[in-house]
């Protein structure tokens, strides 16, 4: 008999043997009968919070360290389970995705062009970069152009697939403004190397700039910036479709360039900066 059947064999109400008695003969301790199992989506949960925890912290964690630290923290899981979690819940590490930035060979490629480059001022870099977003049914595909001395996100655009039509859009919209950047900042996918891209930031007079290939950080500021839209509005909601995500991005990107202090911009927002309203710190 097992010690679940053991307890499950314990009456309460016998009416001549004690609780007590029936643990001595039955082998179970008294703390042991008041046990009860953790159910196991409670169990789940737990392990989706520590999981959120440890990714907030140390978003270049892929499955394996993140299955090592749930070890070192108590949490009996394998590898093969903690990679299906964060498929489920949309964690990646932060690194080049696969099918998001696929460089074509025949397109020109541009050096990088901000190694030794201070950002001290709105519109002397623009970039723009390329995330996914889980839904019900598949994925879809958002894409920003962000100012990185305020770190304004000055347009954006969702998609359902990865065609260049997405990003120029993003960009047009910018544009659109009547103000460029100096230098614009993309990775080497064939989005931003088409010709159909490239062209409009040349006719603008615009430099072009593009991270070298397998160098992630060079376009930190826009990864942050994914990082801020997973963790405070993505993970908190479930888009049922396309067009709740843009909806809501729409209202999220709204509170996020005008209302949304960040410590680094000195609790201002980023259209305060981006118009001039404020300046940042020194240093």
């Amino acid at each position: 008999m097992t010690r679940a059947q053991r307890r499950a064999a314990l009456e309460p109400g016998h009416p001549r043997l004690s609780l007590r008695r029936q643990c001595r003969l039955l082998g179970v301790s008294r703390s042991g009968m008041y046990y009860r199992p953790v159910a196991a989506e409670e169990k789940e949960e737990k392990l989706r919070a520590r999981m959120f925890a440890i990714f907030a912290r140390a978003p270049v964690y892929g499955y394996r360290r993140m299955t090592a630290q749930l070890c070192r923290d108590g949490h009996g899981v394998n590898g093969k389970r903690v990679r299906r979690l964060m498929r489920e819940m949309g964690l990646a590490a932060i690194y080049p995705k696969r099918r998001l930035s696929v460089a074509n060979k025949q397109h020109r490629k541009y050096s990088y062009l901000l190694s030794e480059v201070k950002i001290a001022r709105p519109d002397q870099v623009w970039s723009s970069d390329i995330t996914y977003i889980r839904l019900p049914k598949g994925f879809c595909y958002l894409t920003v152009v962000m100012d990185w001395h305020s770190r304004r996100v000055l347009s954006w655009e969702a998609s359902a697939g990865l065609e260049t039509d997405f990003c120029l859009v993003a960009l047009e919209r910018a544009l659109s403004t009547g103000r460029r950047p100096e230098i614009f900042n993309t990775d080497q996918g064939c989005q931003y190397t088409s010709e159909a891209f490239t062209g409009r930031l040349r006719a603008a007079g615009v430099r072009i700039s593009m991270d070298g290939k397998g160098r992630c950080f060079d376009n930190i500021f826009t990864e942050r910036l994914w990082r801020t839209v997973k963790y405070e509005e993505v993970f908190l909601k479930e888009y049922s479709d396309l067009s709740e995500a843009r909806r809501e991005l729409g209202k999220f990107f709204a509170w996020y360039n005008e209302e949304r202090l960040h410590q680094h911009l000195g609790y201002c927002t980023p259209t305060e900066i981006y118009e001039g309203r404020f300046l940042l710190p020194a240093g």
